[in-house]
């Protein structure tokens, strides 16, 4: 054969290049946003009335919105854990939810046998970042650089203060045992700015207590409000990051306690008149605001139609510490009633998933994970995830529910969803069962009519609970 010119060959050679970038896609970016203790009740888009989401809604109806959304767990770091895995996390014992002092104990934290999806995202090329709360572990081992994170900003305990001390510029509401004078009640500072009530007879928890904010692992001074700070830092990411594909867990402490409301937004809901409700209010607002930020920042990057977007919630509100809405849901956080478990939870990518629709299959917050590794080409099959990729639910390929079944144990508190029917039962208690499609308050208890049902049902649950293992620590 004869020689092509050398010009011609380097022609070729580039032509072939760019026809493979052509056929391979870019694979898309993710990003779970993940709110802190907020109810299903509470977004417009879910029923709420009284506190405009106009972001979050806007961020629901460009995607696909569950009715039917749960995590696997009442309360924020269980939940977290499953999250991260895509697995129950009474698989590997993290059941309870460490606070205070106990963040710090040395084997408390999610396993490090277990892989967490930012590992199995890293580990076929994506950036990955962390900002916001952790709580899978306080101690060396578990830090999230250690656990699949290239960066980490945020703090590692269950909460945080918005504001540095003083706490200029808001209105904080602070749990107390007894008031100035000793009495019970409300007692607000002679500026307005510092509300205590002994509603919950008990004490603020010490939140910043040994938990610094931290800029990978080292402590920052930072004097803006967290939920501000947690959206400057997200949006540096994805604009850092537009040349790889990149997951981002994004995971405020809104609307978490203590809560403090910034002056800005408590003057908007001046016609409140609970200043209590009116702090939820505005911190809320915030959220709400900056959650558009970061969408506003993925339209400037170019990059909304290379990205998938995840929102929920980690657990139900806790109503008497924040006046958080589960409605119509019964219970809150902390409760296997659904109030505790379904959250708001919804998919948005845009050319990708069609908007507006809502799903009423449940599923649950370890599917994000599943449908995130599957769509970054990660792998699953030796992962043992209990989640499934929602994909081809998502974009209609098939409206079969993606479980037939959903398992809960916290303790003695153990619930099941097999369809509509909800099995439940706390302590020695028997199991109540419940018929969501007709009741979706859980107030009309069918056991002693439905003996059969429950045999099956509680059957099932016992088999699921044989697989998990007793938990690490209480």
């Amino acid at each position: 054969m004869r020689r092509l010119p050398q010009a011609s060959v380097i022609l070729t050679l580039f032509l072939f290049c760019a026809q493979l970038a052509i056929a391979a896609p870019k694979r898309p970016n993710i990003l779970f946003i993940v709110a802190d203790d907020l109810g299903y009740g509470e977004p417009g888009c879910y029923g709420g009335k009284d506190i405009p989401t106009p972001n979050i809604d806007k961020l629901v109806a460009s995607g696909v919105r569950f009715s039917s959304g749960y995590v696997s767990a009442p309360f924020c770091a269980a939940s977290r854990a499953a999250l991260m895995t895509g697995r129950y996390q009474t698989r590997f014992g993290f059941e309870y939810n460490p606070i205070g002092a106990k963040n710090a104990d040395p084997g408390t934290g999610l396993p490090v046998n277990e892989k967490t999806v930012a590992d199995r995202l890293r580990d076929v090329g994506y950036a990955t970042g962390l900002v916001g709360k952790w709580h899978l572990g306080g101690t060396a081992p578990f830090h999230p650089q250690r656990r699949g994170f290239d960066e980490f900003f945020g703090f590692l305990h269950e909460g945080h203060f918005y504001l540095p001390p003083p706490w200029s510029g808001a209105t904080t509401w602070l749990r107390r045992k007894a008031l100035p004078d000793g009495s019970q009640g409300r007692w607000t500072s002679p500026d307005g700015h510092t509300v205590w009530s002994t509603d919950l007879h008990e004490n603020e928890p010490a939140y910043d207590a040994d938990n610094p904010l931290l800029r990978n692992s080292q402590p920052v001074e930072e004097k803006a409000n967290l939920t501000d700070a947690f959206t400057r830092e997200a949006c540096s990411f994805i604009d850092r990051h537009q040349a790889q594909p990149w997951f981002l867990y994004l995971a405020y402490n809104a609307v978490h306690s203590p809560l403090q409301g910034e002056d800005t937004y408590m003057e908007k809901f001046s016609h409140i008149g609970d200043i209590q409700r009116r702090i939820f209010a505005a911190v809320l607002a915030h959220l709400d605001e900056d959650i558009g930020k970061v969408r506003a920042q993925l339209r400037a990057d170019g990059l909304e139609e290379n990205t998938l977007v995840v929102f929920l919630s980690d657990n139900g509100g806790p109503t008497k510490e924040l006046t958080s809405s589960n409605l119509p849901l019964r219970g809150g956080k902390g409760d296997l009633w659904d109030g505790g478990i379904r959250i708001p939870f919804a998919v948005s990518w845009k050319g990708q998933i069609p908007a507006g629709h809502t799903i009423d299959a449940p599923a649950i917050s370890m599917d994000l994970t599943a449908t995130a590794l599957k769509l970054a080409g990660a792998e699953t099959e030796q992962a043992k995830l209990d989640g499934v990729d929602l994909l081809p639910l998502l974009t209609g390929k098939t409206t079969a529910a993606p479980h037939d079944t959903l398992f809960w144990r916290v303790g003695r508190k153990n619930a099941l969803r097999h369809g509509d029917w909800k099995l439940l039962r706390q302590g020695s208690k028997e199991w109540q069962l419940y018929d969501l499609a007709h009741d979706v308050g859980e107030t009309n208890n069918m056991a002693a009519q439905n003996a059969a049902r429950v045999t099956e049902l509680s059957a099932l649950w016992d088999k699921w609970n044989s697989e998990q293992i007793d938990p690490l620590w209480k």
